[in-house]
């Protein structure tokens, strides 16, 4: 017997941000460079959270990038739990998350919280709400079915008719036996199932900018628009995630996110 645990969307530590406020995170990824951050904890967004991923890039127009995670202590030092780890950004690079559009296979710089995981495979370890994903389950962007649009799914029905705006995940191999879920162009208001359980939303994601913003194991080429790392990095990363501690991820150029 499946027991399918929902996903959450638009969860406390975003709402008590805000929209308007993750914009503008956003957007200061590209402006003029700044000086150092002390610590992780003081890069932009990310100053409640007690665990931060770094996503950095030295050149935007590059599908390459370093990921780097730290966590506050008990004493209040930042402890490095993976240091420049090799990763894969989208196809066409990393762009102001304000600025980013669907189907344009690039990953949107600014700060987001990690609200939630799933994967093919069993839990590895990780505090955050995790879906144990089987042939049913499906992330749906149709921008003609706004309601809809940048949700998990879990219902068994037939999607042939979003054509391909829908990710049937299981099929889509090992490269999601792991994955993180970024809060990127989440849907507001309440989630709700109708008669077929099909999730919608009362107040719909932007059906202009994408969504389905994930960290994952890498297949070795650039994303569609997600951040991957090797499979081992990848599951040490999920093990060590906790939803106690806030976790978020910072994505942008290098010389800004560059820690003291």
């Amino acid at each position: 017997m499946r027991i399918t645990i929902v996903l959450p969307v638009w969860p406390s530590v975003t709402i008590a941000r805000g929209l308007a406020a993750l914009v503008a995170i956003a957007t200061a990824f590209l402006i003029a460079p700044t000086a150092s951050a002390a610590t992780p904890g003081d890069l932009p967004g990310a100053s409640a959270a007690e665990q931060v991923i770094v996503v950095s890039s030295t050149n935007f127009h590059s599908t390459r990038a370093r990921l780097s995670a730290y966590e506050k202590s008990a004493a209040g030092t930042w402890v490095a739990i993976e240091t420049d780890v090799p990763a894969f950004v989208g196809a066409h690079g990393i762009v102001s998350g304000a600025q980013r559009r669907q189907g344009t296979n690039t990953t949107p710089a600014g700060t987001y919280a990690i609200t939630s995981a799933f994967g093919r495979r069993a839990n590895p370890g990780t505090t955050l709400p995790y879906i144990q994903i089987d042939t049913n389950d499906a992330w749906t962007y149709n921008p003609r079915v706004p309601s809809t649009y940048n949700l998990f799914q879990s219902a068994p029905v037939n999607w042939a008719s979003y054509g391909r705006y829908v990710e049937h995940l299981w099929k889509l191999g090992p490269q999601y036996d792991y994955v993180a879920v970024l809060d990127y162009n989440f849907p507001g208001g309440t989630i709700s199932a109708d008669s077929r359980g099909v999730r919608q939303a009362s107040r719909p994601a932007n059906t202009r900018a994408g969504g389905g913003i994930f960290l994952h194991v890498s297949k070795g080429v650039p994303t569609a628009g997600c951040i991957s790392i090797d499979e081992t990095a990848m599951r040490h990363v999920m093990d060590w995630l906790d939803i106690s501690k806030h976790p978020v991820i910072v994505i942008g150029h290098a010389d800004e996110l560059a820690l003291d």
